[in-house]
């Protein structure tokens, strides 16, 4: 394979828009994505006593969990046998959205506090699998003294960087962990490959360069180009506000072309970085990510395919409000707060009973 060195063994073909398009095992079957689920783990003696239903996929997965909510420190998870029929449930939750990005799960809940989390699928020492439940808060907790990247790329040994022939002065990546290569690319000027096809690409623009290809529509082509790819960027060598300071053209309409373009391309971030070496610098760390992100999708992937399914998810049991609103409309006295008669939710129930 020409490229990168897998990381721990991971190898993965890639289908350039494919990937994006439709990854495996990501997409949600239908709209808003089932409830998230906390119950209790019937098993007696297990150290971890919680059971999470994670609305991952049509059927969602269950795992045991240390605790109900990672609110101090991450919550060390398990995979579980099966979601019990008679689940004892502590907590019911809507889902906004649930969607795995590589080695993660991102779940964000319908509700104003404790709602961002996620599951992070990964291997220890020794090849064991591991998974951790964390918050934005416990994240920040684990690394209270978190220093600037190393000059290595996402950890990377070494990282080798594809660079365009029809380049005229490409970065050399100086002192870095990194070897370049020319050759001539499918779209950008630098890039990283896996399995010996391109997976991310970085387009760099100097500021009259972006202001041309803006206006005569040239950076339009070279973004749908880009947005093909599994991950992409354009970097510009200069800040945002020199686009205000140009004189061979209204600077308010570069901007406002540059708006839309992001707007239409919104899979492909458009980075100012005020300087040549602080773009080079951008470039390479943007590569080093993207290329240890998609490696990392194989090392998950099994992982995951041998979590078991939680199957389907009983009706949520209605809300007082909603009774009582069922309540009014159905013409049934009811109190406008408190508590509901036994008889009011009886009467709710057998109006809404499968026929």
């Amino acid at each position: 394979m020409r490229g990168q060195p897998p990381v721990d063994g991971a190898r993965r073909p890639v289908d350039g828009a494919a990937w994006e398009a439709d990854p495996p095992r990501l997409r949600q079957t239908g709209g808003v994505p089932d409830d998230f689920v906390v119950a209790r783990n019937p098993e007696p003696d297990s150290t971890l006593p919680y059971l999470i239903r994670v609305p991952l996929g049509p059927a969602g997965v269950v795992l045991k969990a240390r605790e109900t909510w990672p609110r101090t420190n991450k919550v060390f998870c398990h995979r579980a046998a099966e979601w019990p029929v008679d689940a004892e449930v502590i907590e019911r939750v809507g889902t906004r959205t649930c969607v795995r990005r590589g080695p993660a799960i991102d779940l964000v809940l319908d509700r104003g506090r404790e709602n961002r989390s996620q599951l992070v699928l990964t291997r220890l020492k020794g090849g064991r699998e591991a998974i951790f439940w964390q918050t934005p808060r416990t994240t920040r907790q684990a690394r209270p003294g978190a220093r600037l990247p190393t000059r290595r790329a996402a950890g990377l040994r070494e990282l080798t960087v594809l660079v365009d022939s029809l380049e005229r002065y490409p970065y050399r990546f100086a002192g870095q962990q990194c070897t370049t290569q020319r050759r001539r690319l499918p779209a950008g000027d630098y890039a990283v490959e896996l399995d010996g096809q391109v997976v991310a690409s970085v387009e760099r623009k100097s500021l009259d360069d972006l202001a041309h290809s803006l206006v005569d529509g040239r950076l339009g082509y070279q973004l749908a180009e880009l947005a093909g790819l599994p991950r992409a960027a354009v970097v510009v060598e200069e800040r945002f506000s020199r686009l205000f300071r140009l004189t061979h053209v209204a600077p308010g309409w570069v901007a406002e072309l540059l708006a839309r373009a992001q707007v239409r391309w919104p899979a492909v971030p458009i980075v100012f970085t005020e300087t040549r070496p602080l773009a080079e610098e951008w470039t390479f760390r943007f590569l080093g990510a993207a290329y240890a992100e998609l490696a990392a999708v194989d090392l998950t992937e099994a992982e995951q395919s041998r979590l078991p399914e939680a199957g389907p998810l009983a009706p949520r049991e209605p809300s007082t409000a909603e009774v009582r609103a069922w309540a009014l409309a159905a013409g049934v006295t009811v109190a406008d707060r408190g508590r509901l008669r036994p008889e009011v939710r009886a009467a709710y129930d057998d109006a809404h009973a499968p026929a």
